[in-house]
């Protein structure tokens, strides 16, 4: 079983910046695509954006966080950041980390992927 855990979530003021973590758990997500959802209450599931194998290298991004957001990955440790600048209020969400073995052209569906992460919660306050 994949399983993930999130961790950089926080209140944050608006313009401000976080970065989220995604790591496997006694896995390296190296050679896996990695993507990021948020959900917002009351609201459908987001995909933010999506990271390819390290080889490939390949990132996708929403069109409402992109210029704002930088997903990457540190290959020696196995780990995956979503950078998230200029953050507004409307940003607020639960972000969940996916994992899964898939080449992306675009925003994979959320059950394209093998692996979720609980999630970690960002509000940015106005």
């Amino acid at each position: 079983q994949w399983q993930l855990v999130e961790s950089g979530g926080g209140l944050v003021q608006s313009g401000g910046s976080l970065r989220l973590s995604c790591a496997g758990v006694g896995f390296s997500l190296n050679k896996y695509t990695v993507g990021w959802f948020r959900q917002a209450p009351g609201k459908e599931r987001e995909g933010v954006s999506v990271l390819d194998e390290e080889y490939t290298g390949n990132a996708y991004y929403a069109d409402s966080v992109k210029g704002r957001f930088t997903v990457s990955r540190d290959s020696v440790k196995g780990t995956v950041y979503l950078q998230m600048d200029n953050l507004r209020p409307e940003d607020t969400a639960v972000y969940s980390c996916t994992v899964g073995s898939l080449t992306p052209m675009g925003l994979p569906s959320y059950d394209s992927y093998n692996g979720w992460g609980q999630g970690t919660l960002v509000i940015v306050s106005s």
